[in-house]
């Protein structure tokens, strides 16, 4: 363990995962525990971290934190900085835990065309560690419960919309009529011919609000056998995202025919899909990219030196 230069940790609202990083922004080793912060007891995020780094914890290595750790609901809160944000930006504005032994970066926000503000926390260090392996001009999407479409360019981010299909889906098949007769969640495995109709339906023009229903007359008319509801209702959401968004990407910075998606999990790949589907070239950025964007910042604000030059 000698090698370590830092620990990163990607801390969300479910879930956390450390890294081992060296000085050169390798990924040593990685581990991961049910430890976001709706799990944390009593806000105790001191005994949390000790809880995820384990035997990591005596390792004399800075560390530094992305995501809703640095929320209101978080450890401390880091304030937002506006966009256009850049990498000089997130490294001048860490904020620290009480004795200084986690660095957090802060969110980026922004206002859409009529003011309406919008804001990330996490993506932005994901997106930064991407582009150190793509390009530093580039449409970037990062599927999730709430999804983000964003505009880097010349290795900053330049603006962002948000899109909250992954927690309207969930909210629809736990909390609608839609899900009465619906059959296990998507999200694993390859998508089938279900999420290939509804994805159909998503890319085409019609009002969310009446398509949304096809999710339970189709069952009822035998269109569509109740098992398949939850990938049909996937496709027809990540559709419409899809459509929409481009129509925000041509309004905030050009064409929008090709996008590097940031995720390398299932929904990622329903994402790719679709992106194929609407005739955009999907780029799958490299895995770990958190992890890197963390040792970006860090090597920025100066917690850790590289020996790569």
């Amino acid at each position: 363990m000698s090698a370590t230069a830092l620990l990163a940790i990607d801390w969300g609202t479910s879930a956390a995962r450390a890294y081992r990083v060296d000085a050169d922004g390798a990924i040593l080793a990685e581990r991961s525990a049910p430890l976001g912060i709706q799990q944390v007891r009593d806000g105790d995020f001191g005994a949390a971290l000790a809880a995820l780094l384990g035997d990591w914890a005596a390792l004399r290595a800075p560390r530094i934190a992305c995501g809703m750790i640095g929320s209101r609901q978080g450890w401390v809160e880091a304030p937002y900085v506006d966009c256009p944000a850049d990498l000089d930006a997130l490294a001048g504005g860490l904020a620290h835990v009480p004795g200084r032994k986690l660095a957090i970066v802060p969110g980026v926000a922004c206002r859409d065309g009529v003011g309406i503000p919008d804001v990330m926390r996490g993506e932005e260090t994901q997106i930064l560690g991407a582009l150190g392996a793509g390009p530093r001009s580039a449409l970037a999407v990062l599927p999730g419960t709430h999804s983000k479409w964003v505009r880097v360019g010349a290795g900053r981010i330049e603006t962002f919309a948000t899109f909250m299909t992954g927690e309207l889906y969930a909210v629809l098949l736990a909390h609608s009529i839609l899900g009465r007769m619906a059959g296990v969640p998507a999200g694993e495995g390859t998508p089938g011919d279900a999420f290939a109709r509804g994805l159909l339906r998503g890319l085409e023009a019609g009002a969310l609000a009446h398509d949304l229903f096809g999710a339970r007359t189709l069952a009822l008319a035998g269109g569509l056998a109740p098992a398949d509801v939850p990938d049909w209702l996937s496709g027809l959401l990540i559709g419409r995202e899809v459509r929409d968004a481009r129509i925000w990407a041509a309004a905030n910075g050009g064409e929008a025919s090709r996008a590097w998606v940031i995720g390398n999990d299932a929904l990622a790949a329903r994402y790719a899909r679709a992106l194929g589907d609407a005739g955009i070239v999907a780029d799958t950025a490299p895995a770990g990219a958190a992890a890197r964007g963390l040792w970006a910042v860090a090597r920025k604000a100066g917690l850790v030196a590289s020996t790569g030059g």
